[in-house]
């Protein structure tokens, strides 16, 4: 039976893996949970799992917090690296969004716990430092993104070394079908966090709107398959999730029903798969591709830019995105904004070699200030 720690328990990836759990008690036990300010949906949760460690990240929610049962209860910066290397787990699901994340998964992998990994941005901002941190400790990051799972069942068909290019796959979000920077004016906070194909919490949603998500899935490719020839194609029905292109020319893919419960669910079992509770896939869809429309969509490009670069660039470029991110969900900016100030603070900072957790907490901090100071003037607003 593995012994899980959920990261972020109350949002989507949390939610589903605690399905996962409940259907099937005999493989899974859940051990630590973490939230952040969402109580309401962890005390249902704490009362059911009746976990030994909770985490809950934001103080000021942990002073009412009570439980029905004798349990730890951790509060504040140190609750989520408690949780994770807590003796009594031995596999970390890291869904909590954002920067917020990276405690959570380094403290796992230097507790040498079995990581689960949905928080892309621990890689995207300290890839290199973190995969051979993985490496040092003999650790294995097990992809929980639908597209990296994808790439990750896709590479068993072949040597690592006759790998010729990754190609994930993006639905193009709710506004693929613009054709003009103009159109993106006028859209608001409730469209962007409409996912046509996918339910997803607000910052990933609008990720996939400007099409950033895809760019930082490139970057995270890069560090989990050790792979730089890493691109991306439309594919609308969400139904390939990515492809593997070997020398020979053959291409593998990965097909399956729209639904994160399948790589959330081999990310736990693997090597071995069981069943799941996805119907099964019914061969009556139309299957179409389209190339980017990287002139109106160009977050990826800086993304692919990025990895080529090397050294802090992608950390910059994630972290000016999700603060403006924040500043178009908080309505101070508007939709086609984002991708402006993001190009522009990417574009004006100089890049180093990160060494360890602090130089990317520095970053944030750095790029975070100046992107919510300079806003105004960049943009002209």
């Amino acid at each position: 039976m593995k012994k899980l720690a959920i990261l972020g328990c109350t949002g989507s990836i949390g939610l589903q893996t605690l399905d996962i759990v409940r259907r099937n008690p005999d493989k899974f036990k859940v051990e630590a949970v973490t939230a952040h300010t969402d109580i309401i949906s962890l005390q249902k949760i704490v009362e059911e799992f009746r976990p030994s460690i909770v985490g809950i990240t934001n103080e000021n929610y942990a002073k009412n917090f009570n439980t029905c049962y004798p349990c730890s209860v951790v509060a504040g910066k140190d609750a989520l690296v408690e949780c994770a290397s807590s003796s009594l787990v031995d596999t970390v699901v890291c869904a909590v969004v954002g920067m917020a994340g990276l405690d959570g998964v380094v403290s796992a992998i230097q507790a040498k716990k079995r990581v689960a990994l949905a928080n892309k941005e621990s890689l995207v901002c300290a890839g290199e430092y973190i995969t051979e941190l993985a490496r040092i400790n003999n650790v294995n990051i097990l992809p929980v993104d639908s597209e990296h799972s994808a790439v990750w069942q896709c590479l068993t068909a072949g040597k690592s070394e006759d790998v010729e290019q990754i190609i994930l796959t993006a639905s193009g979000g709710p506004f693929f079908s613009y054709n003009n920077i103009s159109d993106f004016d006028g859209i608001t906070v409730e469209q962007a966090i409409t996912h046509p194909n996918w339910k997803m919490g607000k910052k990933i949603s609008v990720d996939s709107a400007t099409m950033m998500n895809k760019g930082l899935e490139l970057i995270e490719a890069r560090w989990l398959f050790d792979c730089n020839n890493v691109d991306y194609i439309i594919h609308p029905q969400s139904i390939i999730h990515s492809m593997v292109k070997y020398k020979d020319g053959a291409i593998i893919a990965q097909l399956s029903n729209p639904t994160m419960e399948l790589p959330i669910q081999l990310a736990l079992t693997y090597p071995d798969r069981i069943p799941t509770a996805t119907p099964d896939f019914v061969f009556d869809k139309n299957l179409t591709f389209f190339q980017p429309k990287e002139d109106l969509f160009y977050l990826p490009k800086l993304a692919k830019d990025s990895i080529k670069q090397g050294k802090s660039a992608p950390c910059v470029l994630n972290c000016a995105n999700e603060k403006a991110v924040e500043l178009f969900l908080s309505r101070k900016i508007g939709f086609v904004d984002i991708q402006k100030l993001v190009k522009s603070i990417y574009e004006k900072t100089e890049y180093f070699k990160i060494n360890s957790v602090s130089d990317v907490k520095n970053i944030f901090d750095e790029i975070t200030a100046k992107t919510a100071m300079d806003y105004k003037n960049i943009l002209r607003i």
